[in-house]
């Protein structure tokens, strides 16, 4: 017994020991990446020195003596802190995942690959200015350099990921950066998944009770709509989902969280100081790190800074000396779904407006780690890309015989957004900056702008030229053949929204409606907010000068004007009218949650109970709602629509009718459904969160999940890769914090401002920005997260064109030099 004892206690050391062993040698390898700040380096590719010093929050302030030698230092920058994220981002928008990952996402790549983005991008550097392909290439030549420092100094392959996923790392080309705009451009987009939820629903619903959950105008409820079943006959009335799983790999997101964003400016009469101000914080989904990158140029033109997009050269949101500049989404409807029908004597051909054409066609083979390579037929008709029945669910609504195609302004090869973005960075004016935006294609963003003397807001993008016959106006699918439904080009840029130095002297948007326009003209049918610009005008309004503090406490303000608008509204037969209950009945805890919520004031704070209470009562008063009407499709509405909720409790043209329960032989009233469906609310809280009402913490529920997109559900890993944090605010607070709206974490903030910035114009060098995590990619950094709790807690760093404030406390001081041929 004693000699088995001695055995096993020398076993169990020798685990203990490799173990620890096997843990010494991963963290060295893994250390080994970690960049050396304070370094010297010669460079293929550069004309002249360059210095890139990092301030002491690890922002690359890039100094040198010509803009190409600029452009390759932020390359350089970029690959040191954030390799992994780049070629992560490249490899989606090539459609090439499936090489490190395998089959689990195969299905990502078919998609990237029918789009054809990457080739686009090739077929984009073309046309780009000669400035932007100088740019492109010293960048590329600055990510390839510290590539090569990586293999010359065995620099642990660049990346901790690169040991778990071990696969050759191709040089960098101007394509690459190309096709990361793209790629942006799909992850923002949604009109797409928007057409055929709306054909999927109008399926389901009379004419009025989609004008209630999907209106063309959510302030009015129209729905003037063809009948989708007479226009494409022959569908059944509900198809399960047939499309590929969302996920943190899947650049394309549910429409709900496809893209949001604040940004507003105040003239020099509207502001404390005489000159003007501007606030942007544009909304991603969370990750770690965060997709924003920091970095400061000095150009020819002079300094700029802000926020960058590792694989991008360009300040896509941020400030020179004279001008700041700030991005958010426009719900510009850019695509279209066109039903295309088939030949059915040759299904290489389509109908046309003059008859049967062949497909455009080519294979394209992906390869697949640990299986065999697949040989996809690639498809295009003359409106676009084919894509399978099996992707966004267009096979619910593409019948018999046809194939779905896509019209977006996205797929082009003649992009020429990459060289407006990096004029943008030069211009000096407001007006300047309007006109280096014209070439912009895509993503379609409002751009809000001030110079020292000036407001603008600019919608920028491409905007499709739609027949005014169109059948169905852009709202719903349609056939590609009749020659009325499609596109006739761009419109012109002139057509596209401005507003330049408005009489109020504040200019702003949060997503929403920004014109009232009839079709053609009319932007689009589909916008992202009805509620955080009410919020947000109050603010603007209830100060005669504003500060940069006042719209920092905008951008941090966590009231919610719609639950200050809707708790009357569901609770209005509700309140104190309970008779009285014992401790810990239903009936108590009811009478509890009502009166906690009759005494908030709204404000979504981390630390109380109330944001909870309300948004668990709604997130089941919705799903009691819609669930008898649209059965399973009613999990495609997993956000609490306000205005849907508004319409149904004041019975806007009968739309009270939702609160009876089709099935069931009594009439529910929405007084009944309400108290339901705060019973279900307090269920849920019981079950899931604790009993103790006036305990439940709103930041409990609501963490900000920035997870590492591949390792952040692999167990101990996620320990280290993953950020989790409480926050305030919530769907419809200006601190927006998009939940994820689906059990069985329906509150966590998987949406919001991944950068934040408030620029002062009286003196720029007091503006300041914040990200949500940090600068580095990686996780042994103590720079992966060392913003996060600014972040969290509405801090931010400063944002100075400064040098000597940048050398001042510098983190390390990188000097690059020309290398001999």
């Amino acid at each position: 017994m004693a000699l088995i004892f001695r055995w096993l206690l020398r076993l169990a050391s020798f685990l203990i020991v490799a173990l620890v062993a096997v843990i010494g040698v991963s963290y060295y390898f893994a250390m080994r990446s970690l960049p050396e700040y304070n370094a010297q380096a010669a460079a293929l590719g550069l004309k002249a020195p360059v210095e890139i010093v990092r301030d002491n929050a690890n922002v690359p302030h890039i100094f040198g003596a010509n803009d190409e030698d600029v452009y390759f230092a932020l390359g350089y920058a970029h690959a040191q802190d954030r390799l992994w994220q780049m070629t992560m981002l490249r490899r989606t928008a090539q459609g090439r995942l499936s090489e490190l990952f395998g089959e689990r996402t195969l299905g990502i790549d078919k998609v990237l690959r029918r789009f054809d983005l990457y080739t686009l991008a090739v077929g984009s550097v073309e046309v780009q200015t000669d400035e932007t392909k100088a740019a492109l290439t010293a960048y590329s030549a600055g990510v390839n350099a510290w590539m090569a420092e990586i293999n010359a100094g065995a620099r642990g392959r660049g990346a901790p990921e690169m040991w778990l996923f071990n696969q050759a790392i191709a040089p960098w080309q101007p394509a690459d950066s190309i096709a990361i705009l793209k790629l942006m451009a799909l992850q923002l987009s949604s009109h797409l998944e928007l057409e055929v939820l709306r054909a999927r629903s109008s399926l389901m619903l009379a004419p009025e009770r989609l004008a209630d959950i999907m209106p063309d105008d959510q302030s009015t409820g129209i729905a003037a709509l063809p009948d989708y079943a007479a226009l494409v006959p022959d569908l059944p009335r509900y198809t399960p989902n047939m499309r590929l799983a969302y996920g943190p790999l899947n650049p394309s997101q549910p429409p709900d969280l496809a893209g949001a964003s604040n940004a507003w400016a105040a003239s020099a009469e509207r502001s404390a100081t005489g000159a003007t101000l501007l606030a942007n914080d544009p909304h991603l989904g969370l990750t770690a790190p965060t997709i924003w990158y920091l970095a400061r140029l000095e150009l020819q033109t002079g300094g700029v800074i802000g926020g960058t997009i590792p694989g991008i050269p360009a300040v896509m949101t941020g400030r020179s000396a004279d001008l700041g500049w700030g991005l958010t989404s426009s719900y510009l409807d850019d695509q279209d779904v066109y039903l295309e029908e088939l030949n059915p004597e040759n299904p290489n051909e389509y109908r046309t407006a003059t008859g049967w054409a062949k497909f455009r066609t080519r294979e394209s083979i992906i390869n697949i780690k640990d299986a065999s390579a697949v040989t996809l037929k690639l498809l295009w008709s003359q409106n676009g890309p084919i894509m399978p029945a099996t992707q966004y669910d267009l096979g619910a609504i593409t019948p018999a015989g046809h194939v779905a195609a896509i019209s977006w302004t996205a797929l082009s090869d003649k992009d020429t957004s990459m060289s407006a973005a990096l004029a943008l960075t030069k211009a000096q004016t407001v007006q300047e900056a309007i006109a280096a935006a014209e070439t912009y294609i895509a993503p379609s963003q409002n751009l809000t702008l001030a110079d020292r003397n000036q407001i603008a807001m600019k919608t920028i993008g491409a905007m499709p030229a739609r027949n005014p016959q169109s059948q169905s106006k852009g709202r719903l699918p349609s056939y590609g053949y009749i020659e009325a439904n499609r596109w006739e080009g761009r419109l012109p840029y002139a057509s596209n929204p401005e507003f330049v130095n408005p009489k109020s002297g504040i200019l702003g948007n949060t997503n929403n409606k920004t014109v009232d326009r009839p079709f053609p003209n009319h932007v689009s049918y589909e916008w992202g907010d009805t509620q955080r610009i009410n919020r947000w005008k109050h603010l603007m309004e209830s100060r005669a000068v504003h500060t940069r503090e006042s719209f920092i406490e905008a951008q941090l303000d966590t009231v919610s004007y719609t639950a200050r608008s809707l708790l009357p509204l569901i609770g209005a037969d509700l309140w104190f009218t309970g008779e009285a209950a014992p401790a810990g009945t239903q009936e108590r805890k009811r009478q509890q949650a009502l009166t906690l919520l009759a005494a908030w004031n709204g404000e979504m704070n981390e630390h109380l109970p109330e944001p909870l209470l309300y948004a668990a009562w709604l997130h089941h008063l919705q799903d009691r709602l819609i669930k008898d009407e649209l059965g399973p499709l009613s999990s495609e509405f997993p956000h609490v629509n306000p205005v849907f909720i508004e319409r149904v409790f004041r019975n806007v043209d009968g739309a009270a009718i939702w609160c009876d329960v089709l099935q069931s032989a009594p009439v529910e009233t929405c007084t009944d459904i309400a108290r339901l469906a705060l019973d279900d609310a307090l269920v849920w809280i019981a079950e899931n969160v604790g009993n103790g009402i006036a305990a439940l913490r709103w930041g409990d529920q609501h963490q900000a999940t920035q997870d590492h997109p591949v390792l952040g559900e692999v167990p101990v890993l996620n320990w280290f890769v993953n950020i989790r944090q409480s926050t305030s605010g919530g769907d419809n607070t200006l601190q927006r914090g998009r939940t994820s709206g689906v059990d069985p974490n329906p509150f966590q903030n998987v949406h919001a401002a991944g950068y934040r910035g408030v620029y002062d114009f009286a003196d720029p060098d007091s503006s300041v920005f914040v990200t949500a995590t940090g600068q580095s990619g990686h996780p042994l950094s103590r720079y992966y997260d060392n913003m996060g709790e600014l972040w969290r807690r509405g801090e931010y760093i400063p944002m100075s064109l400064d040098p000597n404030l940048a050398r001042a406390a510098a983190v390390g001081i990188t000097e690059l030099v020309p290398a001999a041929n």
